[in-house]
């Protein structure tokens, strides 16, 4: 965050998204916010876990004081502190905004900023999270991913790094290609939509719009819509695939979509969204198909959609929840 106007802190960006900012405060919020991007987005981010928060009001336990000082020291985490205006006494209701933050993915670090020179890491933990990149590229991450990324793109290219899976909607510049380095994995396009997913084990990337190049060190493959590469490290090159399948957009539709989708596919996306341990403890039900649109629906209300189209018995025991 830019802290050339020193007088600009996060006690007062709290005070000016609740409204109580005095129209002084105001206008200094306001240019401070026009005056550089990353304090923009700053605001932004600020002004989305204050809406989050709001729904937790009436649940709202925790020490408030104690959140409002936790709450200061992770927003605020800066290499220098800057110097603060005196706002008088703090109202009971920026108190509680700061104790409903703590409370949203069970703390602030939901997501949150770190700032490194002219990098920038961007990390979503308990929430799905959209930004937009210095060149208007728009990347939605995953809960519990990460992405690294300079202030301002220079030289011939627009190079980030990814940890975790992450949807790209890329501005298109031929003259600057975009790559991302995930694992083993670099994805280079010009301007298109595709989706990243990146783990020890493995990088998968599914293209809806464009063409993509998909590379392990010397040996890539070139894909366009409907087709998929997935980077093994036992593998020296990747391997490329036709697909139907659009369960990777889970996370931006709220949908799971199967079109004659094996169950040892659905599993994995269903753990994967909520957090949750489902066994497949038959292999010949691996290979069970179903054609569905399950929307908004509870885990629960799913699993027994399974359980009666395929007529298979679940248990749920030590955690788990066991198909047979």
């Amino acid at each position: 965050m830019n802290t050339n106007n020193s007088h600009i802190n996060d006690d007062l960006l709290v005070k000016y998204l609740l409204g109580e900012a005095t129209p002084e405060e105001q206008q200094q919020v306001q240019q401070w916010e026009a005056a550089d991007a990353a304090n923009a987005r700053h605001l932004q981010h600020l002004h989305y876990i204050w809406q989050e928060s709001k729904k937790l009001e009436a649940k709202s336990t925790i020490d408030e004081n104690a959140a409002w000082e936790r709450f200061k020291q992770r927003v605020a985490a800066k290499p220098a502190a800057p110097k603060t205006i005196p706002l008088g006494r703090r109202t009971n209701w920026m108190r509680v905004a700061a104790a409903l933050i703590m409370m949203v993915g069970g703390s602030y670090t939901a997501y949150y900023y770190l700032y490194s020179g002219r990098m920038i890491t961007l990390e979503s933990d308990g929430v799905v999270l959209s930004e937009t990149l210095p060149d208007g590229t728009v990347v939605t991450l995953n809960k519990h991913a990460s992405i690294k990324y300079p202030k301002n793109f220079s030289g011939d290219t627009r190079e980030v790094t990814l940890d975790g899976e992450a949807f790209f909607n890329v501005t298109p510049n031929k003259s600057k290609p975009f790559i991302i380095h995930a694992n083993e994995a670099d994805v280079q396009v010009v301007g298109t939509s595709f989706n990243v997913k990146s783990s020890t084990a493995q990088t998968e990337v599914i293209v809806e719009t464009g063409v993509v190049q998909v590379s392990k060190k010397q040996l890539g493959v070139i894909l366009k819509p409907k087709e998929k590469a997935t980077v093994k490290q036992s593998l020296e090159q990747p391997v490329k695939e036709q697909t139907d399948d659009e369960l990777h957009n889970y996370y931006r539709t709220k949908e799971f979509v199967c079109n004659n989708t094996p169950l040892s596919r659905l599993v994995p996306v269903l753990n994967d969204a909520y957090d949750t341990n489902i066994v497949i403890a038959n292999d010949k039900l691996n290979d069970l198909r179903l054609t569905t649109t399950f929307h908004n629906q509870s885990l629960d209300a799913i699993i027994d959609v399974i359980a009666n189209t395929f007529n298979i018995s679940v248990e749920r025991t030590d955690g788990q929840i066991v198909l047979k």
